[in-house]
């Protein structure tokens, strides 16, 4: 009987100890990046040109699905119970397609499929996207580049590349999150966004 009474004692204990592991079970949480729609789109009067726009590649650290922090220029961590529900190249494709849509430039801005019935193709990169835990506070760093190809002759007709940091008020992953949102809408903005010298349409406007 007392043998009994031992085994069942450390069954007991056994199913304590495995039921306190199961209400400590950690899951993921998902999040996504905001980056607000642009204007409509003005008349398209005379245009005739049509782009297609390539799905942005991204180093393969970006493409695991974790968030990513820097706690020194050479050393890249990941939020294991933090990560994107989508993939952010999607996001960047999509936003940087809007923007363009709503320049009006183009008759038709759509996702690049491999046909030959458009006149210029655009590809980009994410390059970076974030957090920056080293020099003093949280900040969080988006950079991403993009040029545009006439499809008939493989003239690049466009380029352009931007890195921008913001800063982050409150030490967690939301607030990292929401200015990420932030730093990627002033990103987009700025890449598509010619230097002093040339205006919007002059840049990108087939040539």
């Amino acid at each position: 009987m007392t043998k009994k009474l031992i085994v069942f004692s450390c069954v007991l204990k056994l199913l304590i100890v495995l039921c306190g592991c199961a209400g400590a079970v950690k899951y993921p949480s998902y999040y996504t990046l905001q980056v607000p729609p642009p204007p409509d789109p003005p008349s398209q009067g005379n245009l005739h040109a049509t782009l297609g726009v390539r799905e942005f590649r991204s180093p393969a650290y970006l493409r695991q699905g974790a968030i990513v922090y820097k706690a020194s220029p050479e050393q890249i961590g990941f939020y294991e119970y933090h990560r994107w529900a989508t993939d952010p190249r999607g996001l960047v494709t999509n936003a940087v397609a809007d923007r363009l849509r709503a320049v009006g430039t183009f008759t038709q801005v759509k996702p690049y499929d491999g046909r030959p019935d458009i006149d210029y193709v655009l590809t980009g990169q994410l390059e970076k996207l974030e957090e920056i835990d080293y020099e003093g506070g949280v900040k969080v760093q988006v950079a991403i580049s993009a040029q545009m190809v006439q499809l008939s002759t493989g003239a690049v007709t466009w380029t352009n590349s931007v890195s921008e940091i913001g800063r982050v008020s409150q030490r967690d992953v939301p607030s990292v999150v929401s200015e990420m949102s932030h730093t990627m809408e002033r990103a987009i903005e700025k890449l598509l966004t010619p230097g002093p010298a040339v205006s919007h349409e002059q840049a990108m406007t087939p040539r």
